[in-house]
């Protein structure tokens, strides 16, 4: 019986990875199937980006500090490991952008800073008066006639002119990536605003009636307060990653082991890690970034155009201070910063108004984030340096008249990909070279199809869909 085990190898322990070995044991344990699985983890903990900072009652995140409720798969993978209890959402209040040294409320009704009230948004200050009414154009425009993918920035521009890009659209959407808009792909991040055009002409007149009217939404009574968009965990977003070890007695973690090569001969494939060990796997689950799988398949000659994502880097600063020590007159949960301002940081959450459950009592809890395409070398900055840089930035904006109790830096260096015009193309090739040469071979994780929490989830379930589906067809 021993011989006829499978043996499935998944590279990678951050939440790709470890969700692909989660829905491929339940399937294992289901039909009480003869596969064995192994994790190998190049560092010695798993969770990838996901990181908590536990310390003097505060919850710190390093990396992701929340992810979307109306993207299922997150709170899906909660229920099932028995910890959905715990999930918690965010306080809303006001979200603000920094432009000419002043905080300008993000104007009401703006869905990814596409207007969908009129009144809001002619109220902004931050735009002039031409740059409302180019962007009201949008009203009048008619639909591209472009085909195939673009760039946020160019289909952005088109519809709404360079003010409201520069001052609204920019700093919302680079956020998610730290990346370019006049180079990120529409197709790739935001194809929902491309259908809105489709079907709709104007994105401004689309985005109002696909929005639910106000007695569909389920609060009570007009009144109501707006409810979070996000959720994460009261005890932080480690706690999933903590679960997922805790219910996977089946598989065998390998930790501080790295893939060194992935062989095939006479149909089998053969993956030796940097330790001398070679596993002979009947499949491979590759969750790692892109500049690993492309250094993995550069001796067969496949995943080559790899090279082509770039990637940003980023660093975050968190600092705690005393409630006494930070006089802010600005209710709300953050800021965004446009690129035109004298401003190292690109965006700021007040963490202790966002998620309450992070900072103790009588505490102020503050998260900065600084570097982008085109203003890395910040990132390589000694921990008090950016420390010093980001502090004078945040006293030109509200008061703060003591140093902080602690800050806790971190650095995220070449690790955001960038979604690049014909990034969508670009992975489709890339699994079809793999489907022809290494069959036994998934890619799957943040470098590929979605950058998100759930995205990543959902591209690990897949690939542990299309692993089973594969090995049982075999028996």
């Amino acid at each position: 019986m021993d011989e006829q085990r499978k043996k499935v190898v998944i590279a990678g322990g951050g939440i790709t990875g470890l969700s692909a070995a989660f829905y491929m044991q339940q399937q294992i344990r289901e039909q009480n199937l003869p596969i064995d699985i192994i994790l190998v983890e190049a560092t010695n903990r798993l969770g990838g980006k996901i990181q908590t900072v536990r310390r003097n009652g505060y919850i710190i995140e390093r990396g992701p500090d929340s992810f979307l409720i109306r993207k299922k798969s997150m709170d899906r993978l909660a229920q099932e490991l028995g910890i959905a209890d715990q999930l918690v959402k965010n306080a809303t209040g006001q979200s603000y952008v920094l432009l000419n040294d002043e905080l300008h409320p993000i104007p009401g009704g703006s869905i990814m800073g596409v207007p969908t009230e009129i009144g809001p948004f002619l109220k902004s200050n931050l735009f002039s008066l031409t740059g409302k009414l180019r962007a009201a154009g949008d009203i009048f425009l008619p639909r591209s006639d472009i085909k195939g993918d673009q760039s946020l920035g160019a289909f952005f521009r088109r519809r709404f002119g360079n003010e409201v890009v520069n001052n609204l659209i920019e700093p919302l959407l680079s956020g998610v990536y730290a990346g370019d808009i006049d180079h990120m792909s529409m197709e790739s991040t935001f194809p929902q605003f491309v259908s809105v055009e489709e079907k709709h002409r104007s994105l401004i007149l689309g985005m109002k009636k696909t929005q639910p009217k106000p007695e569909q939404l389920p609060n009570k009574g007009h009144a109501a307060k707006k409810e979070g968009a996000f959720h994460t965990f009261r005890n932080g977003l480690e706690t999933i990653v903590e679960a997922l070890e805790e219910q996977l007695p089946e598989v065998n973690f390998i930790k501080g082991v790295r893939i060194e090569k992935i062989e095939k001969e006479e149909g089998r494939t053969f993956v030796t890690l940097n330790e001398g060990s070679v596993i002979e796997a009947d499949a491979v689950v590759l969750t790692t970034g892109h500049a690993v799988a492309r250094q993995l398949f550069e001796p067969h000659g496949i995943l080559q155009e790899l090279e082509e994502i770039k990637t940003s880097s980023v660093a975050t600063i968190t600092l705690a201070f005393p409630e006494s020590a930070v006089v802010q007159d600005k209710e709300g949960t953050g800021f965004l910063v446009s690129r035109s301002g004298d401003y190292s940081i690109t965006a700021c959450t007040w963490l202790n108004r966002k998620w309450p459950t992070t900072t103790p009592d009588g505490k102020v809890l503050l998260r900065a984030f600084v570097g982008r395409i085109g203003e890395e070398a910040i990132v390589d900055l000694p921990d008090d340096e950016i420390e010093q840089i980001v502090l004078a930035d945040l006293r030109k904006i509200f008061e703060i008249n003591e140093a902080p109790e602690f800050s806790i830096v971190t650095r995220w260096k070449d690790d955001r990909p960038q979604y690049r015009v014909g990034h969508k193309k670009l992975i489709a090739d890339a699994k079809e070279q793999l489907r022809a040469e290494f069959p036994d071979v998934e890619l799957a994780g943040a470098s590929y199809e979605g950058v998100g929490l759930p995205d990543c989830i959902d591209q690990g379930k897949s690939a542990a869909e299309s692993v089973m589906q594969r090995l049982t067809r075999l028996n």
